[in-house]
This record gives C-alpha cells, sequence and structure tokens, in this order.
C-alpha cells in the first residue's frame, strides 16, 4: 500500500504511517504547498498512490471524472492526528486494503466507514 497525505493533513502521518511499514508521503515532500487538488490527484494515479485527505473535492473529482484510479481515503474527524485517531485508521486501511488496491473512495468517520467502488456512477 502506497500513500500520498495530502496537504490538509499532519506530515506526522507520514511518519506514523512508515513506522508501522507503510509506503507513506506527504505531498509537501512531492509538490508545492498551493497545487491544486487535480495535480496530487493526477500524480497519485500515475504513480499508484491511495490519496490521504480529509478534503471532500477528491470525491468530487473522482464523480466528475469517472476515474478507475486513485483511490481516496478520507477522514472526517474533529481530530485528525494520529495520537488519537491512528491506530482506528490503520484498522481500517488494513480491513478493506483490497477496495483500495481495486479503487474505491473510503470515508472513515470514527462512528462508521463508507465504501464506495471506482468508478463512481
Amino acid at each position: 500500500m502506497r500513500i500520498l497525505i495530502d496537504m490538509n493533513l499532519s506530515p506526522i502521518w507520514a511518519q506514523y504511517l512508515q513506522e508501522l511499514g507503510i509506503e507513506a508521503i506527504h505531498w509537501i515532500n512531492v509538490g508545492n504547498a498551493n497545487d491544486p487538488d487535480k495535480i496530487i490527484f493526477d500524480y497519485a494515479s500515475a504513480n499508484n498512490y491511495i490519496v490521504f485527505t480529509n478534503d471532500l473535492d477528491f470525491g468530487t473529482i473522482l464523480a466528475a471524472t469517472n476515474a478507475n484510479a486513485p483511490s481516496v481515503f478520507q477522514l472526517k474527524s474533529q481530530d485528525l492526528l494520529p495520537k488519537s485517531i491512528g491506530e482506528m485508521v490503520i484498522n481500517c486501511l488494513n480491513q478493506y486494503e483490497n477496495y483500495l488496491k481495486e479503487g474505491s473512495l473510503i470515508t472513515f468517520d470514527t462512528n462508521k466507514v463508507r465504501v464506495r467502488i471506482l468508478p463512481l456512477k
């Protein structure tokens, strides 16, 4: 699993995921902080990354483009730091790993998870 962390999440996520053996990189190490979401989306798709974000715009891009990739993992939580929700996020990533590999939009909330298979219709 390769994860590209969006600018709207802390770079702490990259270190947290890497320590658990997950290949992860924060966008600040790849592109510019002010790059539009479409640039991040295209990079993730071309390089086989899962977009890890709390930005709803990536779901909108998936729907508008009818794309099969990249998979997007959206966090919906008041507290977005790994020290608070990291263990739950890792459990979710592991549980839905096959969906992420095949192409999906997963919305993670501490109370529920929603999985939508790509392309979105």
